[in-house]
């Protein structure tokens, strides 16, 4: 990679500049202020997350990414009131977060959906819990279906769907309370790579046509720079922030941009981040034990 001469990962067009301006004069909704996450564990404290400190405007989308035991489910659940603060303080729209609410949605790895209940049902059942008639969260609910393209699928149960299937109606289900930002906790993790490219392409077109904030937990690089704006890199032993980068690719998305100078050189630089060189590297090593006959080569010897 190193001789494709890329550019600095900084390096951004006219196009993707003015959108950045436009983009920081929009309001900020979430402000996360010096944000400590301490656990008690049979051999003392446990620091999870220190000084975290980060904002997100409205309609922004940011992904989450760092190393493995860096914090990354426990910062999106602490945001969305599932874990509380040791320290610091998590602000929507300026109020403290200290438990769940509908102004944010949730969805997971895991397939939640109650598997008792319709795909339709599924989507009105959180419209019904906050009062709403059971005809209107069902004429809703039937809105949310036809935006992730599941209109035949209204009335079929959750065993019977795919898993990528599974998450759009999850995804439906957490977007119709009307929640002021969408947190999702490594949503395709489980998906095979297709599905995975399919619902990347999904949420965005959704993000695209209604007006919602998203904050995406990720460990995949390249689904990190191809959905963000901004990404927030964490570093671990503690979970704190180690870069935000703003991806200078430009938008529209699509997958051929993978093999892009801009795509590219913001993935240089999240492996510089996330797998950076150490002296470890050698401790890493397999200690082989040669079982084959000598000159029987697959590859060339170093």
């Amino acid at each position: 990679m190193s001789k494709l001469a890329l550019p600095s990962y900084l390096d951004q067009s006219p196009e993707v500049k003015a959108r950045f301006d436009e983009l920081k004069r929009r309001d900020v909704i979430l402000e996360v202020k010096n944000l400590g996450k301490v656990y008690d564990s049979a051999k003392g404290p446990v620091t999870a997350l220190k000084d975290i400190n980060f904002s997100v405007h409205r309609r922004e989308f940011v992904t989450v990414i760092g190393p493995s035991g860096c914090g990354k489910s426990t910062l999106i659940r602490t945001l969305a009131g599932l874990e509380s603060v040791s320290s610091g303080a998590v602000l929507l729209d300026g109020k403290p977060v200290t438990e769940p609410g509908p102004d944010r949605g949730m969805v997971f790895q895991g397939y939640t959906l109650f598997p008792w209940l319709t795909v339709k049902k599924n989507i009105m059942f959180g419209l019904r819990n906050q009062g709403v008639s059971s005809a209107t969260a069902a004429s809703e609910a039937l809105e949310w279906i036809s935006l992730v393209g599941l209109e035949k699928f209204a009335d079929v149960y959750p065993d019977q769907l795919s898993g990528g299937m599974k998450q759009r109606v999850a995804i439906a289900r957490a977007l119709a309370a009307k929640p002021r930002i969408l947190l999702m906790d490594e949503p395709f993790g489980a998906l095979d790579a297709q599905t995975r490219s399919k619902m990347q392409a999904y949420l965005l077109e959704i993000w695209k046509n209604i007006d919602i904030t998203i904050l995406f937990i990720t460990h995949d690089l390249d689904e990190a720079i191809y959905l963000a704006d901004r990404i927030l890199v964490l570093k671990a032993n503690p979970g704190s922030v180690d870069e935000v980068i703003e991806v200078a690719v430009p938008r529209p998305r699509t997958v051929q941009q993978f093999l892009e100078p801009e795509f590219l050189a913001a993935r240089q630089r999240l492996d510089q981040l996330i797998h950076p060189p150490s002296q470890d590297d050698e401790d890493d090593k397999l200690n082989m034990i040669r079982l084959t006959r000598v000159g029987d080569e697959v590859e060339p010897q170093q």
